[in-house]
């Protein structure tokens, strides 16, 4: 994928309809609301850093793994499963990829906040599958993608980065209100399946047989078995197909886009007085909530 490296400049957050945002996710906003889904699309929903690529192979082989090998090999999941609401200079946005998807079911991704969604998702009864993974680890996770990604801003230094975390001054705003905001709409809309990443960790095959009720597929054991090996972290990451290594915004010198994949990084960067600040301060904001998290397996 050739981006011109002049034209990417690393954005700065602003306030978009009450959620931290760069342009790179607004500009194209008119067009992104006017989507036209399908009833047999499926969304791949999630916070960054949360899971959205491995969910979006899992989803692929499931799919096309078999149909469609050769995709596999010569196809980044970047093209297979396009980003809908991303725009940046010299490149087919994430909408254009998405109109052009030749699959059936056309798969697609977001970082949207559950009230940015395109109306025609919900209209269409499209099913969804969310993934959310603790807070913390994400954090951990997004300051490194923020340090090597060129269309991010700038990510200072981790102590700024976790106070900022913690304000949900990141892009796509709040990790709390995003979480949050699916989990709510869960318990209304029936075709949303939500997937904590830390389940994914623990019991891959799993969460892969769940999917598949939610999906109404049915592959056999050993197909099942040929994707929970295929989409182990050390393979996708790997996998010059999945791990984003073809991209030019980002700078694997400074840290790969698959970076670890663990539960339980956090404790590699968070002192022990951000730690206790950081408790305080989810116990508060989640207190209403009725979603629980692992911090560690």
């Amino acid at each position: 994928m050739s981006v011109d490296q002049d034209k990417v400049v690393r954005p700065e957050l602003f306030d978009f309809h009450g959620v931290s945002m760069s342009h790179y996710f607004t500009d194209n906003w008119e067009n992104i609301q006017n989507f036209k889904a399908r009833p047999d699309d499926i969304l791949i929903a999630t916070y960054p850093k949360a899971g959205t690529t491995w969910a979006s192979y899992i989803l692929d082989l499931l799919y096309f793994g078999q149909t469609a090998p050769e995709r596999q090999t010569s196809i980044p999941i970047y093209t297979r499963v396009p980003f809908l609401e991303i725009a940046v200079p010299s490149m087919d946005s994430g909408k254009q990829l998405a109109d052009k998807l030749p699959t059936t079911p056309r798969l697609i991704k977001t970082h949207f906040p559950v009230q940015f969604v395109p109306k025609s998702f919900w209209e269409q009864n499209c099913k969804i599958v969310y993934i959310a993974r603790n807070a913390k680890d994400n954090m951990v996770s997004y300051f490194h993608f923020d340090r090597m990604n060129m269309i991010q801003p700038e990510p200072g230094d981790w102590s700024s980065f976790h106070r900022r975390f913690m304000e949900g001054k990141m892009v796509f705003g709040s990790w709390y209100d995003h979480v949050s905001g699916w989990w709510k709409k869960k318990q209304t809309y029936s075709k949303l399946h939500y997937i904590f990443y830390e389940d994914m960790v623990e019991d891959t095959r799993g969460e892969i047989d769940k999917l598949c009720s939610f999906l109404g597929l049915s592959p056999s054991v050993e197909e099942k078995d040929r994707i929970t090996g295929g989409v182990s972290f050390d393979n996708m990451k790997k996998n010059n197909m999945t791990n984003y290594s073809t991209i030019q915004v980002m700078d694997f010198k400074i840290s790969p886009f698959m970076r670890k994949g663990k539960v339980g990084d956090w404790k590699n960067h968070f002192t022990v007085a951000q730690n206790e600040e950081f408790d305080e301060d989810y116990k508060k904001k989640m207190k209403d909530s009725t979603l629980q998290f692992r911090t560690e397996l």
